[in-house]
């Protein structure tokens, strides 16, 4: 059985921001930080990873065990 691939658009990648938050150890991508609900969320096979799409659009990627996947401390 073939499996299907999707296809996502990311929109102004010049504008790209990008957050840490250390007490969760979460790294936050955020191609449009104004859009707040996305319609869909996809996990990486291993979980670690979390793909925010909007219409089509990765408007967000959260790295979840930033600092293991570095494999160090991030001071």
């Amino acid at each position: 059985m073939e499996s299907s691939k999707r296809v996502y658009m990311i929109e102004n990648p010049e504008r790209i921001e990008i957050e840490y938050d250390r007490q969760s150890d979460i790294l936050y991508i955020f191609f449009d930080k104004n859009i707040e609900d996305a319609d869909e969320e996809l996990l990486s096979d291993d979980g670690d990873t979390a793909f925010r799409i909007k219409e089509g659009r990765i408007v967000s990627i959260m790295v979840m065990n930033f600092s293991n996947k570095l494999g160090g401390v991030i001071l």
